[in-house]
């Protein structure tokens, strides 16, 4: 019958795109000097620059002439008038955060990259990161010691379940300097089928920790808030009257 042998070849021809899909590969190359990042996307033979943006686009602006501005009317100021609200800042993220994060994650990372049988690709890894341990040496020499465990046992694991190309990663302290320092270049490309099956290996274990780590967050905001109305109660007690 025509009818269905054209719909066997809508179905092929379905099914051959679906497969042409989950093969093609997808991937981002990140490089950061210290002051300006490069970040680039690629979608099979396709590159995207993202970041620095082009100086055309920064000329062309340029050339064009400014508008007349308008002078803005005076707005009337009513006591309805609601208030706008503060944006929300990111949460910040401790050193412990980081180890509860990569205890909860790596098991189910671990499965999800075994089953990719290193089809994930990284090149290049080119990464420095030099800690500051300038408002606590302690804590930095401690974080260092972290850090140099993570990089030497974790490391061959990852080169066992990815595809690492002349991997280099340089750690320090830095007891002159208070913030992390990072340099480095990092690319990492997969097919987006490997890439589904990866994220519903790790979605759902990576939402719960990062829901445990909002509560985190906002029992911190609590108690400093709690422990900065009391430090003002006692200030004000302690002033003469």
């Amino acid at each position: 019958m025509l009818w269905l042998k054209i719909l066997l070849g809508i179905v092929f021809v379905l099914v051959l795109l679906i497969i042409l899909f989950c093969l093609t590969r997808v991937g981002v190359r990140v490089a950061y000097d210290g002051t300006v990042m490069e970040l680039e996307a690629k979608i099979g033979l396709l590159t995207l620059h993202v970041l620095p943006v082009k100086e055309r686009a920064e000329k062309k602006k340029k050339s064009k002439k400014p508008k007349r501005k308008k002078k803005p009317k005076p707005e009337k100021v009513s006591a309805d008038r609601p208030k706008e609200k503060p944006k929300k800042s990111l949460p910040p993220v401790k050193f412990e955060d980081i180890k509860d994060a990569v205890h909860t994650l790596w098991p189910p990372l671990k499965r999800a990259l075994g089953r990719t049988r290193r089809s994930i690709r990284v090149d290049p890894l080119r990464l420095s990161l030099t800690l500051g341990g300038l408002d606590d040496p302690p804590a930095a020499a401690e974080q260092y010691g972290y850090l140099q465990t993570a990089v030497w046992t974790g490391m061959p694991v990852l080169e066992k379940l990815l595809d690492i190309r002349k991997p280099y990663i340089h750690t320090g302290v830095d007891f002159e300097a208070s913030a992390l320092a990072v340099e480095g270049e990092f690319g990492i490309s997969i097919r987006i089928g490997t890439l589904l099956g990866f994220g519903l290996g790790i979605g759902f274990p990576a939402l719960r920790w990062f829901l445990r780590f909002r509560k985190t967050c906002k029992r911190r905001t609590e108690l400093a808030a709690k422990e900065a109305a009391r430090q003002a109660s006692e200030d004000n007690q302690a002033r003469p009257a």
